[in-house]
């Protein structure tokens, strides 16, 4: 092979493990901030893997929710109706916060099947409810307030 085909090759070679480098990174940084969403029914059943970040949402168990007296540490419930979930948060919560009402938490799961919560979400308004809760309550049959959903009959 003559000098001038050599460098064209190592050049090629070069770009191509530069490209390859540059999406092996990217690809493990997306992996990394990739934040999935389980709710308590499915955390309950230990689809929720220990150790990675996740998200989780579901309604705060009415008189669940016990607070530090010599800290910031929150412990409440979490539940789609199904099935509950006990969370740890350490921090302010959300001026929205309160029992009875929808949240989303991001955090992980500890070996002891608690949620540890690194941030708390509280719905903005009476109407709102997020999204991932919505779908969990509804793929439980639940509303909102723990009741179950009545089927609409079609009109004939």
């Amino acid at each position: 092979m003559n000098p001038k085909r050599k460098k064209r090759m190592a050049f090629v070679v070069a770009i191509v493990v530069a490209v390859s480098v540059a999406v092996g990174l990217s690809l493990y940084a997306l992996s990394q901030n990739i934040n999935l969403f389980f709710t308590p029914t499915q955390i309950a059943a230990g689809e929720a893997p220990i150790g990675q970040r996740i998200r989780a949402g579901g309604m705060v168990v009415d008189g669940s929710v016990v607070r530090d007296q010599t800290d910031l540490k929150v412990r409440f419930g979490l539940t789609d109706h199904v099935s509950d979930v006990k969370v740890e948060y350490t921090g302010i919560l959300p001026d929205l916060f309160r029992e009875g009402q929808g949240i989303v938490a991001q955090g992980s799961m500890n070996s002891e099947g608690v949620f540890v919560a690194t941030e708390v979400l509280a719905k903005h308004d009476e109407e709102y409810m997020p999204p991932e809760v919505k779908f969990a309550l509804d793929a439980a049959g639940k509303t909102a307030g723990g009741d179950d959903i009545v089927p609409q009959k079609s009109g004939g």
